[in-house]
């Protein structure tokens, strides 16, 4: 068993409808969520949008490799609605799903980068992952959530 951490957002459609259909959809396809944050509403973050995004973080027990579980959550991506385009950059989404962190692995593949390169940077990220594992460690950074998220603060 592993444990995957997952970042959430959307800022198209019934935000909060489509954020407890991909949590469901993560139950059925991914594996056991152990550990929900509190809902975020936050800036778009990258691109100017009035649509504000809900944004959360979840702990994921499962027995997928890490390329595994991101075909999955491509695929609940998809059937939220998400749709990817060539235009390179950040837009609107009804579904985003990141792979923040799987155990203490630290991956750099054409595909998957682990952990998320960005996440240290991202108030949208940080806060509701401190909720759920406020002395979880990055791995490359050896710094604790609580520690970057204050950093950010700061």
């Amino acid at each position: 068993m592993a444990i995957v951490y997952l970042s959430l957002g959307s800022n198209r459609g019934d935000r909060a409808a489509l954020l407890e259909e991909a949590y469901a959809q993560i139950e059925t396809t991914i594996g056991s969520i152990t550990a929900r944050s509190p809902v975020f509403e936050t800036a778009p973050w990258g691109f100017d949008s009035p649509h504000m995004f809900l944004n959360a973080c979840a702990a994921v027990e499962t027995t997928m490799s890490p390329s595994d579980c991101l075909v999955h959550i491509n695929r609940i991506e998809k059937r939220l609605g998400r749709t990817r385009t060539a235009k390179s950059g950040y837009s609107d989404r009804t579904m985003d799903i990141d792979i923040l962190f799987y155990d203490n692995l630290i991956c750099e593949t054409a595909d998957l980068v682990i952990p998320h390169p960005h996440l240290h940077e991202r108030l949208f990220v940080l806060e509701p992952l401190v909720t759920i594992a406020p002395d979880l460690k990055h791995p490359v950074l050896h710094q604790t959530m609580s520690n970057l998220l204050k950093a950010l603060n700061e």
